[in-house]
């Protein structure tokens, strides 16, 4: 049972410079061992002066398998985009956040997130 006593609140922001998917992306957030985690907030800042793609990425730890939250977003010069309207997204021990950009993107990725303990998954 997660010890939701002991949850830990944190924003970090990554910049994204890989143009390749899956292993090769850049990984935003890993959720630490014995631990799961609620994404409560994520968002994507394009620096670039034109439109250009983002992806970003789930991993899957139990099945070893990538999963696209956005595919080929255009997003326009100097432009925000929350991908926050989805909800909440729980991730468990070993899963990941992984994004990737078209060339010559310049791209951060923010997100918030809860860590709560739990050695029983």
């Amino acid at each position: 049972m997660p010890d939701l006593s002991s949850s830990k609140f944190f924003t970090e922001s990554v910049t994204v410079t890989s143009t390749s998917a899956d292993g090769s992306a850049d990984v935003v957030y890993t959720v630490p061992d014995n631990f799961s985690s609620i994404i409560r907030y994520l968002l994507l800042s394009n620096g670039t002066n034109s439109t250009k793609k983002a992806y970003v990425q789930f991993y899957h730890s139990d099945d070893n398998s990538y999963h696209y939250l956005a595919k080929g977003v255009a997003m326009d010069g100097h432009s925000l985009l929350s991908l926050s309207s989805f909800g909440s997204l729980n991730l468990h021990e070993g899963d990941k956040l992984l994004a990737y950009i078209e060339a010559g993107m310049d791209l951060d990725v923010t997100i918030s997130v809860e860590e709560y303990y739990d050695p029983n998954r």
